[in-house]
């Protein structure tokens, strides 16, 4: 299927590793020049060398999405290098796990900053040249959190909500020049899996890699989690012209497991 985003700009931030690079990944593989970015140069060059034999070209940028500044030059590199900029993806880092009896206002305003603050200066940033596009779209992604809440996870069930407010305003209020959407991702194996897994090997909770993974799709339908370049697919669907008529969604990705 022809995603009709050949030769556009997208720019994805928090996509040096996780489901950031994975949607990076696969807009270039639809023939998009692709922005990438992150704080740690290491992991930036390998996802720049994995993401430049694909179809699209692609420009890393060393850069904080929870400083002002860092994000202001992050769109105007990406202006500068392609002349424009058709498709913004909105990712970040996730925050601090633990209960409420747990978490200070210190930690409360960071997982805000991180989460959704970094979410609304990048729309701000980019929206006049997105609404300059003829194909102008945001995808957000978030997490099922939004919908179910996870154990041990209160800040990323509280705050990320948020931003599923700002995506379905803005679905609205940017309507028709710019679709909105947001993609709500289950368990993926990303690094971040690979290391918890790897963590519970060392505590001795699991005998071999593929039990605790196996772990991983307790409760999901499809009985696996997913590789993360089917998020990234997803992502790539939403800012294609097959999504022509799709604003203010928030699709899951999660095989099936949430049940609401």
């Amino acid at each position: 299927m022809d995603l009709g985003i050949d030769g556009d700009v997208a720019l994805v931030t928090a996509s040096s590793a996780g489901l950031g690079r994975a949607s990076a990944e696969s807009l270039a593989a639809e023939g998009a020049n692709v922005v990438i970015c992150g704080r740690s140069e290491e992991r930036l060059s390998a996802a720049e060398a994995a993401i430049e034999p694909l179809a699209g070209d692609a420009l890393a940028v060393e850069a904080d999405i929870t400083e002002a500044d860092d994000v202001e030059a992050l769109v105007e590199a990406t202006v500068e290098e392609f002349g424009g900029l058709d498709h913004l993806v909105t990712s970040a880092g996730g925050v601090p796990p633990g209960g409420f009896v747990d978490m200070t206002d210190e930690d409360w305003y960071a997982a805000y900053d991180t989460l959704v603050m970094s979410a609304v200066r990048t729309i701000r940033a980019a929206r006049p040249h997105l609404e300059a596009s003829d194909a102008g779209t945001i995808t957000c992604i978030t997490s099922t959190s939004v919908r179910e809440v996870i154990d041990d996870l209160l800040l990323s069930n509280a705050v990320r909500r948020g931003v599923i407010g700002l995506v379905k305003s803005l679905s609205r209020e940017f309507a028709p020049d710019v679709r909105v959407n947001a993609v709500l991702p289950g368990a993926h194996e990303t690094s971040r899996v690979e290391e918890l897994i790897e963590a519970a090997l060392d505590r001795g909770e699991f005998d071999t890699y593929d039990e605790g993974l196996a772990s991983w799709s307790d409760g999901i339908p499809l009985d696996r989690i997913g590789d993360p370049r089917e998020l990234g697919d997803a992502v790539a669907f939403l800012a294609s012209d097959r999504a022509s008529f799709v604003t203010g969604v928030s699709l899951p990705v999660d095989g099936g497991r949430l049940r609401s």
